[in-house]
């Protein structure tokens, strides 16, 4: 983790309510880094029920096995969280670290150990001793406290340069409900699934399933449409639990009519995570915000703006300030997907730079140079074809992006 904060990093926290039946609890066992938290430990009541979604890598990490294994149960009781080491591809050594955690996490709590879920954060490859955090989950269990979200957020970071967590309210009938979410992420981003690690939490009662869904819909324009760099990682891992503690008859189908608050509140709080991992992408210095319109449909115009927002020369162009929009012409040629180049038009900011398959009549340099100076740029492509749309949301690349992986292991 550097020093140095990205200059796109918040300039205000939001307040973090407790969420009744979580307790959250850190510690630093020295995992990689000396003198920083490094150990999360969430304690959930009884009755709380559970969604996730991981990566869909072909070489997961022992965690997300585990993990996936936990799921069955549809019961939460403990989240044991490490940083600095991914438990990735470490063979029968990975899977003995993830048992023994989870005994211990299971002791300490009063529980089976399959309502306990693990994840893990790092280096890849290296094997991880569970012995230096094992010993310590009965002391954090002891102590934990319902107002450490932001605590947590921070020891889950690796080469994050800033915590990440957001709060909403949301009404379900009568009754209000609150979901606090915390994730991390900076470096290897392209979710297929959810993001690097994000653990959500709210008192609603909502049962397992109806949870699931209402997930697996929210992760799709959050965690599923943002990039960094293109790399999908080994540990993805999204849990979310849902505590039961408010006073209200049970959620039991995603379809269920009092939903419809939650259900905008939940995308709401996973875009803005979401968002602020692709704000604190590694080395980056601007936000690019590609949505993509009139494509044949919406999974062609997500293709189509990954395409764009992944182009290291659309993303280096960003970096230099520079409105090179042919750049953006290349990327949507090249993603596969229907496009007509006489009838694309392209927006830098509110700026029309392209036209029917040219440049627009009335461009001004100035003008798109401006837009190029702010924090966060937007492009936006007009295909032409349908009524297809999406918006991915990802970084520029700089120097300092190679600087740090460079010599992350070292």
């Amino acid at each position: 983790m550097s020093d140095a904060v990205s200059p796109l990093a918040p300039t205000s926290y939001p307040e973090m309510p407790d969420i009744a039946g979580v307790r959250l609890a850190t510690a630093a066992a020295g995992i990689k880094y000396r003198n920083r938290t490094d150990v999360l430990l969430m304690v959930l009541d009884a009755g709380t029920s559970v969604a996730g979604v991981f990566t869909t890598s072909r070489c997961p990490s022992a965690p997300v096995d585990f993990c996936r294994e936990s799921l069955k149960s549809g019961s939460a009781r403990a989240v044991v969280v490490n940083s600095g080491n991914a438990n990735a591809f470490t063979g029968k050594r990975g899977r003995e670290t993830t048992e023994l955690t989870a005994r211990s996490a299971a002791q300490a709590v009063g529980c089976r150990m399959d309502e306990v879920f693990l994840a893990s954060t790092g280096v890849i490859g290296e094997p991880l001793d569970a012995g230096k955090f094992a010993g310590v989950l009965g002391d954090m269990a002891a102590t934990a406290t319902a107002d450490g979200w932001e605590g947590a957020a921070s020891a889950i970071m690796t080469t994050d340069t800033y915590p990440k967590f957001a709060s909403v309210q949301v009404k379900i009938g009568e009754v209000t409900a609150t979901i606090n979410g915390i994730a991390k992420g900076s470096g290897m981003i392209a979710p297929d699934m959810a993001t690097m690690l994000s653990f959500i939490a709210t008192d609603a009662a909502i049962a397992s399933p109806a949870l699931q869904s209402l997930l697996a819909e929210a992760v799709q324009p959050s965690f599923n449409s943002i990039t960094v760099d293109g790399d999908t990682s080994t540990s993805d891992t999204l849990l979310m639990f849902a505590t039961g503690k408010v006073d209200m008859a049970p959620v039991t189908h995603a379809d269920d009519e009092r939903l419809g608050e939650f259900r905008a509140g939940l995308h709401r709080l996973l875009v803005d995570l979401a968002r602020q991992v692709a704000r604190d992408g590694e080395g980056a210095s601007k936000e690019i915000c590609v949505t993509i319109s009139g494509a044949e449909s919406d999974a062609s115009a997500k293709r189509i703006a990954l395409a764009v927002a992944n182009s290291p020369l659309v993303k280096t162009a960003v970096a230099g300030e520079d409105a090179n929009w042919g750049r953006v012409v290349m990327a949507v040629g090249k993603a596969g997907e229907p496009a007509d180049r006489d009838r694309l038009a392209i927006w830098f900011g509110d700026v029309r730079v392209a036209v029917d398959g040219e440049r627009d009549p009335a461009y001004s340099e100035a003008e798109t140079s401006q837009v190029m100076k702010r924090d966060e740029i937007e492009i936006r492509v007009e295909l032409g074809l349908g009524t297809g749309s999406w918006t991915v949301y990802g970084c520029d690349l700089t120097k300092a992006y190679v600087t740090i992986n460079g010599d992350y292991r070292s």
